[in-house]
């Protein structure tokens, strides 16, 4: 198919996938009021724990998981731009535990912007959501200066076997299943400074399914005591919202997190996403950083990620199981949890 791009896709962007989302600051304020509200005892997570999706039990066996994400070019390409999307979208699905059923499109298009290149986005997505086992069952769409993308996605998953972001106990091992690194990384494409080499790594890590680590940990069962995905708030952002939901405090070894190839040489270029600097701003109270770590190193921490890995607590057996699952389930040990506290204003993470 010849398409007409007669400009980059994300120098139409503001901010470069999941970096757009709104600080977890401002986020907090505006869904305060919603939490009072009079909530269904069949509604098993909504808007009282910070969670990925939302899950509504149907009956004892099956309970519905429901989720949206959408946001502008993260890359130039079209198609890899509507597979990224995808991935992103149906990962909270897999970070609760769940499979995916079908999925809504969710697209935003400047009216001027060849509509070829839009069926590129949705066909991106469209093939993500088959390799997940979904169907894309319809959409909605409406003109914007920015073109954004997602997906609204259905899935589904036993009411007793749900992951949820709460449950971390002392001395479980935290862990990871994919490099940090793509809010840098993509940033550097914007302003048109990474080589096309570690932009297509990047791309290949966004768009590969959390599917293989979700069903990882679903089936290691009652080991896995928390789990959430990586995306806009970063590491930090999202392992604060476990250790918050759990009550605990976390260790992190900075040398021990995965990263995307010359992830350090775009940090020295300056190419920090808008998100990471709202991302610092909010958390770094919260963070203790130790002595000596270099400013550079320390931009991973706070960089938005998008369409990143699952981020799990998890006991020292199953982590012994799941690092012996091979290459095509990777997980890395970036830490710890020290201890539990009796107050959300004690929780702190200590990186060293």
């Amino acid at each position: 198919m010849s398409i007409n791009i007669p400009i980059r896709l994300t120098t139409l962007a503001g901010s470069a996938g999941c970096a757009a989302k709104m600080g977890p600051q401002n986020l907090a304020q505006v869904v305060s009021p919603l939490k009072h509200a009079g909530v269904p005892q069949d509604l098993l997570v909504g808007l009282d724990a910070i969670d990925d999706a939302a899950v509504y039990r149907v009956n004892a066996e099956q309970a519905v998981i429901s989720t949206a994400d959408f946001f502008p070019p993260v890359v130039d390409d079209p198609y890899s731009y509507g597979a990224i999307a995808a991935a992103n979208a149906v990962s909270d699905i897999y970070a609760m535990g769940g499979k995916v059923l079908m999925a809504i499109n969710l697209v935003a298009w400047p009216d001027d912007l060849d509509p070829a290149i839009l069926s590129e986005v949705l066909r991106g997505g469209a093939d993500i959501v088959a390799q997940a086992g979904g169907a894309i069952a319809g959409g909605h769409t409406i003109i914007d200066n920015e073109p954004k993308y997602g997906l609204s996605v259905t899935g589904m998953v036993h009411p007793d076997h749900i992951l949820t972001k709460g449950g971390a106990q002392p001395g479980d091992i935290l862990i990871l299943s994919k490099p940090l690194g793509t809010g840098l990384l993509t940033t550097a494409q914007k302003r048109n400074k990474v080589t096309e080499e570690d932009i297509q790594a990047a791309i290949a890590s966004m768009t590969r399914l959390n599917l293989k680590a979700s069903e990882a940990l679903v089936a290691a069962g009652k080991g896995v005591h928390a789990a959430t995905d990586v995306t806009g708030f970063g590491i930090m952002g999202h392992a604060r919202e476990m250790a918050l939901q759990s009550l605990t405090n976390m260790s992190f070894d900075l040398n021990a997190f995965p990263l995307l190839q010359n992830v350090r040489h775009y940090a020295e270029l300056g190419c920090i996403p808008g998100g990471a600097q709202r991302n610092k701003a909010f958390l770094e109270s919260h963070v203790s950083i130790a002595e000596g770590i270099d400013p550079i190193d320390q931009a991973i921490l706070w960089d938005p990620q998008t369409s990143g890995g699952l981020f799990a607590a998890v006991d020292q057996d199953t982590w012994s199981q799941l690092a012996n699952l091979g290459p095509e389930v990777p997980f890395w040990r970036i830490g710890h949890v020290t201890d539990q506290v009796a107050t959300e204003a004690e929780v702190v993470l200590e990186v060293r």
